[in-house]
This record gives structure tokens, sequence and C-alpha cells, in this order.
């Protein structure tokens, strides 16, 4: 019997960010478990950064309602005496380095009266919408995917009106998000998210993670609510990876981080190791395949590597799995213990050696250990030794088959099979 699922997400093609990929890749691969999902996200013209190849992946089955959005930050752009088209970097908006008042203001404005995040705004045209849907349709389970995690939310008011089953995905932590750390949110707003974080997983049918460390740190704040709890990993898409192949050797040895990196990801040991090994005769070049901040293309001319690093800058998604196969090693830097990078599965596909950092991050070095694909490090650390072993490295391809998003995808449609109800 074929079931109908309702996927609320704010990021959606053509956004390019990479959050859209996970529901991208589910909603494809879900109609192989009889479930055929809608989508409710927000007019395309929202995104600062589009992919327009992202959207060639969108079955033309699938019904996609987008809505308007009070969008504050184009607030924060008139704030600030910015254009109003100009891109924003996510990390420049909090950003503690950047000194000016007004700048400043804007931070605690975010930090405190937006709950549970800048995106609130969508929350009255989301509702609005999901309520048309929901009664022109019958539908039987509700996905919601966060950050931001306001449309859990969404999500939770509509299940609760029209009594379908309630399924948020924590891409990453609610209240303890990782760039929350260095900022002193008020008593109160901390009062009432913490509430709302609770008020959304109660109130699911299940909720999921996309790592075992954030399931794990949900168990030890909720213990009572700890029979909600699943995890389904970011994963890898197959289809991605099935029709390229390595291109030539080239004279240097590229590693390449792809995606976006931060200054709280500023691995200057390792810049410095890269620097030493290139002394050495070894030829290596860094490749960064999206943004990096400022601080760390400072770090990296500080450590005397102008003339052995290229910065691609934002390229589209269709094209980075063959930038991660031509590598030669592949560079992920955890922000936390919690923070299992979604890149990590895709460049175990590709089978070349990974440099990790991350502290204390079990959970990537237990994934790294069993596929026998790569090393991780604390941020102290200088990465010497993956220098000596690289060769080593012979990534176990039946062991990251589970990772395969038309696996994780059957596994979410039998997630949604446990609450549905004829």
């Amino acid at each position: 019997m074929t079931k109908k699922v309702l996927f609320i997400t704010y990021y959606w093609p053509p956004s390019g960010k990479a959050s859209s990929h996970w529901p991208l890749q589910m909603i494809k691969y879900l109609p192989d478990s009889n479930w055929l999902p809608t989508v409710l996200t927000i007019n395309d013209d929202s995104f600062s950064h589009k992919d327009e190849s992202l959207s060639s992946q969108i079955d033309e089955k699938v019904e996609v309602f987008r809505t308007k959005v009070l969008e504050p930050f184009d607030l924060y752009r008139k704030f600030l005496g910015k254009e109003k088209d100009s891109p924003l970097i996510a990390s420049e908006t909090i950003s503690l380095d950047n000194k000016d008042l007004k700048h400043r203001i804007s931070i605690w404005i975010r930090m405190n009266l937006f709950v549970p995040d800048a995106r609130i705004g969508w929350y009255p045209y989301a509702v609005k919408k999901g309520k048309e849907i929901l009664e022109q349709n019958k539908f039987d389970a509700i996905v919601t995917i966060g950050p931001p995690h306001s449309t859990h939310l969404i999500g939770m008011k509509l299940s609760d009106k029209f009594n379908i089953p309630f399924f948020p995905v924590f891409i990453d932590p609610w209240v303890d998000i990782v760039y929350y750390k260095n900022f002193k949110r008020n008593p109160l707003t901390l009062l009432i998210d913490n509430y709302l974080e609770k008020k959304v997983i109660g109130k699911s049918s299940k909720t999921i993670f996309v790592t075992e460390s954030m399931r794990d740190d949900y168990k030890n704040k909720y213990q009572l609510l700890s029979n909600k709890y699943e995890i389904l990993h970011w994963g890898y898409s197959e289809d991605e990876f099935a029709s390229i192949i390595k291109e030539s050797v080239k004279e240097e040895k590229i590693i390449l981080h792809a995606g976006n990196i931060f200054d709280y990801q500023n691995i200057v040991p390792f810049w410095e190791q890269v620097k030493a090994e290139i002394s050495k005769g070894n030829k290596l070049k860094l490749k960064f395949v999206g943004t990096v901040s400022n601080l760390i293309k400072q770090s990296i001319t500080d450590c005397g590597l102008d003339e052995h690093v290229e910065y691609m800058g934002f390229i589209p998604y269709s094209q980075v799995p063959q930038e991660m196969l031509n590598a030669d090693y592949l560079l992920v830097c955890a922000t936390e213990k919690r923070h299992l990078p979604g890149k990590l599965f895709e460049y175990l596909r590709t089978g070349n050696p990974i440099i990790a950092f991350g502290d204390d991050n079990t959970e990537i070095a237990a994934i790294l250990e069993k596929s026998n694909a790569g090393m991780l490090f604390n941020y102290s650390d200088t990465g010497a030794e993956f220098f000596k072993k690289a060769y080593s490295f012979n990534t176990d391809f039946g062991y990251i088959k589970r990772f395969d998003r038309k696996i994780i995808s059957a596994e979410l449609g039998n997630l949604l099979n446990t609450s549905f109800n004829p």
C-alpha cells in the first residue's frame, strides 16, 4: 500500500547548501519503499547561494510547494549598510573578530530574540501553506529537517492539528549547536529554547539523528525520551560516483578540503606540517572547494604555502565528487565531538586516504578504523603520522556500503512504517 509523507525543509534546490542533500536523496528513493513524498519549502529567490545542478535530481512526480519567508538577514544587511543582494557567509554574521558595534548588536539580537533561530520568520507562512496541503490531501507522516530547527516547530504544529505522525531530523544539535558555544545567551532565551527542543522530541513519533554521538548526547539530556531516538547516517549517493573515474596522476599530491571551512577549524599545526613535508621534497598542494575563512587563508600564507594552495570557491555540487576522486588525500575538520561532517561519507566512497581532525571525536575515529580509510588527529596535532602511513590505507568498500543513501532511505521508509495507521 502506498503512503504519503510531507517533507518540510528550509533548504531545497536550487539552494546550494549541503543541508539539502540528505532530504533530496531520501525523497529520491522513498518511492521504492512505497512512500510518496511531497515537499514544503521556501521560494527559490530567497537563497544567497544557488546550485541549479541539484534541481535535475528532483523527480518530476514530486510535488513541491513554496512559500514566501520573512528573512531577517535582509534586515541584517540593511542594518550594516550592505547591498540587499550582497552574499552573506554564515560564519561572518556571528564572527567575534568583527568589533563593529552594529555587528555586535546584530549578534545579540540573533542569539536572543530569534528563537529557536533566525529562520523563524518562515513559521507563519509554512504553517498556513501546510494546513492547505493537509486539508486537501491525506498524508501519513510528516518529516522535518533541521537546522534550521524552526522547521520542527512547523511540523509539530501541523502534526498536532491533523494528528499525523511526526519525525524531526536533527542534522546538527539544537540548543547546543557548536556556533553558540562562544556566546552568552539570555537565561530566558535558553529556557524557552530548551522547552521547545524538549517539546518537539516529546511530541515526535521518533526523532532522527545523523550521528551516534549526537543521539547519545540527547540520551543524557532527556533520558526519559530516549525511546524516541533513532540514527540514520548522512551517507553518500552511489549514483554520484558510479559513472566517474579518477583522472590522470598529477605531479603534486593534492590534499583536498571540500565544503566551507571556518575560523574555528583552523588547523595551524597541520599547515605547518604540510610546509615541512614540502621542504623535505614531498610534493604537496592544498586545494579548497567552497568558502575558506580569511583567518585560515592568512594562516596558510603565514606558513609560506601561497605557492602550494588553490582556492576554487563555490562550484556546482555535480562537480564535487570528481574533485574528491581526483585528489590524493582528503581533509575533514570536525567542529566538536558530536560532529560527523557529511563530506566524510563521500570521502569514504572515493577510496582515497582521509586525514581528519576533531578533538575526542570517537565516532569518526571508529569509522576510519573500521573502514581502514584514514586517521583522526586532535586539533593540536601536526598529522605527521598520516604522511608516514598514507600508503597503508585500503578502504573496505564492503563496510562503507551501509552508508549508501539508497539503503538509508529504505531504513527511513521502515521507520515511517512503524507509525503508519491505515
